[in-house]
């Protein structure tokens, strides 16, 4: 079983997911959010949380450059690949770019406007950033440096014949666009979430604080804002950046070559409730939908909603569970490197001497001069210094085999470990049932005191019905009132209008049909033009 920690960095937030691979199944075995001042520190700390001392780390990298080119798919892959150097060296060049202070990689995806012509995906980043990624993380076992916006495509349900957007609202936001399953244009939007956080932030002086302040937001639609602004004073934090970024990508989907079936949010931003609803309404009637990773079912054993906060951070492991594009990886192989170094550095003949004129005029009088055995000296010596290289290859080879071998029995010695803690937890849990039946029969005993409290609330209940009835608005319907226990009541309501429930919601507190600091309510649904929410609260 192969696994992976997908860690995602932005400027105050780290987002990580460790997600394991068995055959075709993928579970993600833990993740979370953490607020960061030390890096490094912060990282240690998620490696030792997640038990992730020996499985890779696939990471994002920031400030990358994203340019197309145009190729015919007549090209073979080596006159391709040549070609496609030879046009980004012209790019640098015509903007006094130094070429070689670059690292890239590029990906292919045929042209939608000529069946002739191959799409080229060139992504480029200066070395030094990439050399400092590497020297943060000195001495974790990196296995993947790859380009955020490229990779949240990973997780996304993605079919044949549907062309979506992906709108990723982290530190900045990003726009992928994907056609026939296969990533086609990438551009970026100068604000995002770092925006809203930083803004929160100056009033709460709490990075953290804001995190939770920007999650428990709720946003309506453009009927309901004067509500939302007496619910939540920083919705006016909230609210211009993500008109900003609504604006923009509403242009880009107005200029777009073919129609775009379905925007999907993620990102820090997502967390926002009723996002999906604001930006389908902004929109124009684009089906806006938060993006869940494909992989994962909904259960109500689980809260989608956590897995959404990291959507980053799983994309990322499953780049480096080498789902999505292949050829991304800006993590070189060092191996590799040192033995195309040797082999460069021991390999002369045809090809060397057409790059030097002068060696082979030196080659052809040596030839004419040294006697045979000499000759055969010197090759002996390269055919030697060439097999050394090949069993050191084929050495190193064999032993990362056998260090990968090892550490699948280290994890495999891990998990058990951690199944004998459980097993131990589990007894534990056993024991303090034992407690609770304790517990249970004494309260048997006060059956009757507790018959006699729950009849004093009939008079409280029959006020609050009067008060249900006499202030609910016209609109909204009741489907469901319950006291599941003590003062606590449980409603079900439902409308045509979002601002009628978040009036409703308001009345509630303002004439203390519910205890004001109780109320609170679920994210909305809709069901084709009906909304529903639930409502709790306590009993003044």
């Amino acid at each position: 079983m192969a696994s992976c920690l997908g860690i995602y960095i932005d400027k105050n937030i780290i987002k990580y997911a460790k997600v394991a691979k068995n055959k075709e199944d993928l579970k993600v075995e833990a993740f979370g959010i953490k607020i960061y001042t030390n890096l490094r520190q912060t990282i240690d700390q998620i490696i030792s949380e997640t038990f992730s001392f020996k499985i890779p780390i696939s990471v994002n990298m920031s400030e990358e450059t994203y340019n197309y080119f145009y190729m015919s798919d007549l090209l073979n892959k080596k006159d391709l690949n040549k070609a496609i150097n030879t046009e980004f060296d012209s790019f640098c060049y015509e903007r006094d770019i130094n070429a070689n202070a670059l690292d890239s990689k590029y990906t292919l995806v045929n042209d939608t406007t000529d069946k002739g012509k191959i799409k080229v995906i060139h992504v480029s980043i200066d070395k030094i950033k990439i050399n400092k990624i590497l020297q943060e993380l000195d001495g974790i076992r990196v296995g993947t440096i790859a380009p955020m916006p490229i990779s949240i495509a990973n997780i996304a349900p993605l079919k044949a014949k549907e062309n979506v957007a992906i709108l990723n609202i982290e530190d900045t936001t990003t726009i992928t666009l994907i056609t026939g399953q296969n990533v086609y244009d990438v551009q970026s939007i100068p604000v995002g979430s770092k925006e809203i956080l930083d803004k929160i932030n100056e009033v709460e002086n709490s990075y953290a604080k804001a995190y939770e302040i920007c999650k428990n937001s709720t946003i309506y639609t453009m009927e309901g804002r004067e509500l939302q602004e007496k619910e939540n004073e920083h919705l006016q934090n909230i609210i211009p950046t993500l008109y900003t970024i609504a604006s923009q990508i509403k242009e880009m989907i107005s200029t777009t070559l073919f129609k775009i079936n379905k925007v999907y949010i993620t990102g820090t931003a997502s967390a926002i409730n009723n996002i999906d609803l604001y930006f389908e309404e902004l929109l124009g009637g684009t089906k806006c939908e938060i993006l869940k990773p494909f992989f994962i079912e909904d259960s109500p054993k689980i809260n989608i909603k956590d897995y959404i906060e990291v959507n980053s951070a799983i994309a990322l492991a499953l780049q480096g569970l080498d789902y999505g594009i292949k050829d991304i990886n800006f993590k070189k192989d060092a191996l590799k490197e040192k033995l195309s170094i040797l082999t460069k550095e021991v390999s002369f003949g045809k090809d060397s001497d057409k790059k030097d004129p002068f060696k082979s005029a030196a080659k052809r009088e040596l030839n004419s001069v040294v006697p045979n055995f000499k000759m055969w000296a010197v090759r002996s010596f390269v055919f030697t210094v060439v097999f050394l290289v090949i069993y050191i290859g084929i050495s190193s080879y064999l032993k990362i085999q056998i260090d990968k071998k090892q550490d699948e029995i280290q994890e495999v010695t891990d998990d058990i470990n951690a199944q004998i803690t459980a097993i131990k937890k589990d007894k534990d849990k056993v024991n303090e049932k034992a407690s609770k039946y304790t517990a249970l029969a004494n309260n048997l005993r006060n059956a009757s005191t507790t018959l006699t409290e729950k009849s004093s609330y009939k008079n409280i209940l029959t006020t609050f019905l009067n008060k249900i009835i006499y202030n609910i608005p016209r609109e909204v319907q009741l489907t469901l009132i319950e006291n599941p226990s003590g003062r606590t009541i449980r409603m079900e309501a439902q409308s045509t209008r979002y601002e009628q429930l978040a009036y409703f919601k308001s009345i509630l507190r303002e004439e203390a049909i519910l205890e004001p600091t109780t109320v609170v309510s679920s994210e909305a649904t809709k069901t084709g033009d009906i909304v529903k929410i639930t409502i709790e609260g306590e009993l003044p």
